[in-house]
């Protein structure tokens, strides 16, 4: 359809020695039982304790650890089935498949992480008003926005990217299908396609990124002028997100504007990001938030009793 001559794609082995390799085995494979384990253990909590799911952020928390678990589910057993065989080929209907979800499930990620800054901009900066704004309808609007601008963002790139035609070199210095260098290998005049996907992408990045900026310095603003001392204590409901934040746009802005040239140093850059970020999430939320600490203690007691049963 396509006039592609091309049907799969080959990723380069990452360049390391036999105990590199076994580490990076290792440490994907454990990131991605993580990613498995970690945040169905989150969503499980959220919606079995009905004072968690009834609140607005524990709810985006939810959704957040099921886009964190089908965000690490794009590249990693994919990754994981090329560092145990000897072949490292991708279909192009697969490579094409990992582009959408990546940018479907990163875009949509993107946006819940603006719409969780929101959500503590209001419950501090206007406490009174919190439950009247953040009602369960708005909640919902805001997530469906979020997963609808995420598959809105993720078939826009695939389209572009499907429409190119490939029919020169086929290798990708990666282990995922990557659109800076994928771009690269089509046959044909692709500027304009460039400016598409930037402009796809800066729709995309700017408004979460101003979104969550605005959002945090009106409420550190707030925690200075009225709580002075306290702060921290208020502060500290928000650290959790600012981990993740800080988590999820670091390597993704490193990966996404050096584009030019790669290295082996870029390449573990898309691991930690593909792989470690989501990983670390549930790990965070479950360590630094007491709610959701209590609430897996509660869950567990209650397997406790159905698994084990009580003695007369």
């Amino acid at each position: 359809m396509n006039g592609s001559i091309i049907t799969e794609f080959v990723f380069l082995d990452f360049s390391c020695s036999r105990s590199a390799w076994f580490i990076l085995l290792t440490l994907v494979l454990t990131c991605y039982i993580t990613i498995l384990l970690g945040n169905m253990l989150i969503m499980v909590t959220v919606w079995t304790e009905p004072k968690l799911f009834q609140c607005p952020m524990y709810l985006f928390l939810a959704n957040l650890s099921l886009l964190d678990m089908t965000l690490g589910s794009v590249a990693s057993p994919k990754l994981v089935t090329d560092l145990l065989n000897s072949g490292r080929t991708i279909s192009f209907g697969g490579c094409m498949a990992q582009i959408c979800s990546q940018h479907f499930f990163g875009g949509s990620e993107m946006f819940l992480l603006a719409v969780m800054a929101y959500d503590r901009y209001v419950a501090i900066c206007h406490p009174l008003r919190y439950t009247t704004i953040m009602n369960r309808q708005h909640c919902f609007g805001l997530l469906i926005f979020c997963w609808i601008g995420g598959l809105i963002h993720g078939i826009f790139q695939v389209a572009v990217m499907a429409l190119l035609p490939y029919c020169g070199a086929n290798v990708l210095d990666n282990f995922y299908c990557d659109i800076t260098q994928l771009i690269k290998l089509a046959c044909s005049e692709t500027y304009v396609d460039e400016i598409l996907l930037i402009v796809s992408d800066g729709l995309l990045l700017v408004p979460s990124l101003l979104a969550l900026l605005v959002s945090y310095a009106i409420i550190l603003a707030t925690i200075c002028g009225r709580f002075g001392k306290d702060g921290s204590k208020a502060l500290s409901t928000c650290s959790s997100h600012l981990t993740v934040v800080g988590l999820f746009f670091g390597p993704c802005i490193f990966v996404y504007l050096k584009p030019s040239s790669y290295s082996q140093v870029d390449k573990m850059a898309s691991v930690f990001y593909m792989v470690v970020t989501p990983a670390l999430n549930p790990l965070i939320y479950t360590l630094r938030n007491q709610e959701v600490k209590r609430a897996i203690g509660k869950l567990k007691n209650k397997c406790q009793c159905i698994l084990v049963p009580q003695r007369e």
